[in-house]
């Protein structure tokens, strides 16, 4: 990912989903008040090329400071409440960190600091978003991201931030480490980190299995992503953790990564087709290795859960009958996705995937998503479709998983599908031609028990795709 691509991963707004306190901007933050007028004075003390105000920012940061100082010295029990006017002026910070100038001049100033210590010391947790919210900002541009990321203190307290109690936070701080994750110059850098600190995978274990806010499973899914993307190590350890025996607390167990991936997935099927996307891919990740096929080869394991779920959502969810052309190309990455976590699955369990309730539908997507791509090759008005990647990859991966379960398919599930409609002459064409003549013996095979169920399709094939 270039830093362009981290600065669109990382900017953020005061304006979060959460807790909608600060006017929502598009646009850059007006200037403060004190610089509004474009005198001459103020042009000397702008950052950079903005309106914005050193005097300002200085001021503001140190009110914070004496804020947090004040509440601690104090001993004040409880939480600490931010007054409307503080918290005005800390979401102009924060918005104005997405200003390059604002982001460096703010480096310069300590600001990284700064903020830790009112991390550390903070008893508010919208101080606390705030304060991570900002340095997710400053972490979005290459320099100052080297900066703030060669702070130790900073990188051990946003790990353990990881296992607060407050969305909001959690939010913000998976943002800023999936920023500082995807720049190439610390990536290194903060996979050791987190590789270090085994709380960190227990505690995205646990906000997968137990938030019900989709935004923030959302980039909790694209921080595991990434990480999972970048380091196969760091996720082949994640995947074979072991209930920990350290402590000598049977109660204290290492959440399970798949189980946690599934219930967060579960969560957002209804409400977020992206956040869903990532997490198939999350699954799709885990096949690749022998560790992850072990888990879903487990008998006792999640395989079973796994594939009744994706296929509920490959069947209900996807690619329906009705559904026109351009819904399956909008749906054909987060389709390849499911369909390879389910042939994975299929590879470790056939036996029961082809005598599952999913296993009917399933055929009939598949055959449906066959039949579109066949389509298309022979309609002059779609032969852009012809160098579409990821349409060529559907089709490939379509192929090649109906071929396995056609090499499988028992002799009494062929007749269902014809009653069920799933195989027709149509579909029975498609079926041919998209296996041969690469996986001729899965066409065979099929072609047999089509001979026993409905000798008439049989013929039709035959003719159209005589051996």
């Amino acid at each position: 990912m270039d830093s362009g691509d981290a600065e669109q991963v990382g900017k953020g707004s005061s304006s979060s989903p959460t807790r909608s306190l600060s006017p929502v901007l598009d646009r850059n933050p007006s200037p403060p008040p004190d610089t509004a007028d474009g005198t001459e004075d103020g042009d000397l003390d702008a950052i950079g090329d903005t309106v914005y105000s050193k005097h300002w920012l200085f001021s503001t940061l140190t009110r914070l400071i004496h804020m947090v100082t004040e509440h601690v010295e104090g001993n004040s029990e409880g939480q600490m409440e931010l007054s409307d006017d503080d918290e005005e002026a800390l979401c102009k910070v924060w918005d104005m960190a997405m200003d390059k100038d604002v982001a460096g001049f703010l480096q310069e100033f300590k600001a990284t600091d700064i903020l830790l210590g009112v991390i550390a010391k903070s008893y508010c947790p919208r101080l606390t978003e705030i304060s991570v919210g900002i340095l997710g900002n400053i972490a979005c541009f290459p320099d100052t991201c080297v900066t703030l990321s060669q702070n130790e203190d900073l990188g051990a307290v946003l790990l353990l931030l990881l296992g607060d109690t407050d969305p909001p936070t959690l939010l913000e701080t998976s943002r800023l480490l999936l920023t500082c994750v995807s720049q190439d110059d610390v990536c290194s850098l903060w996979l050791q980190r987190i590789r270090q600190q085994t709380s960190v995978c227990s505690n995205l274990c646990f906000i997968m299995c137990s938030s019900t806010n989709t935004d923030l499973l959302e980039k909790v899914g694209e921080l595991v992503e990434k990480l999972f993307d970048l380091d196969e190590d760091l996720m082949k350890s994640w995947i074979t953790a072991q209930t920990s025996e350290e402590k000598g607390d049977e109660s204290e167990s290492h959440l399970d990564v798949t189980s946690s991936l599934l219930e967060a997935a579960k969560q957002l099927r209804v409400e977020n087709l992206n956040g869903l996307g990532v997490y198939l891919h999350i699954l799709q990740l885990l096949t690749t290795v022998d560790e992850g096929i072990q888990i879903f080869a487990d008998p006792d394991g999640p395989g079973k859960l796994v594939w009744d779920f994706v296929c509920d959502v490959v069947c209900e969810d996807l690619c329906q009958p009705k559904d026109l052309p351009v819904i399956l190309h909008e749906q054909k990455i987060i389709l390849v996705q499911a369909l390879a976590v389910l042939q994975a699955l299929y590879r470790c369990h056939h036996q029961w995937c082809s005598r599952s309730d999913t296993s009917l539908p399933l055929i009939g997507t598949i055959l449906r998503v066959c039949q579109y791509h066949n389509e298309c090759k022979d309609d002059d008005t779609n032969k852009e479709d012809e160098t579409d990647e990821q349409l060529q990859t559907l089709a490939e991966i379509s192929a090649e998983f109906l071929a396995d379960l056609c090499i499988h398919i028992p002799k009494d599930l062929v007749p269902e599908l014809v009653k069920k409609g799933y195989l027709t002459e149509k579909t029975c064409l498609t079926a041919a031609d998209s296996l041969l003549p690469k996986f001729k013996t899965s066409f065979q095979h099929l072609q047999a028990m089509l001979s026993e169920a409905d000798p008439r399709l049989a013929d039709v094939v035959k003719k159209q795709f005589p051996e």
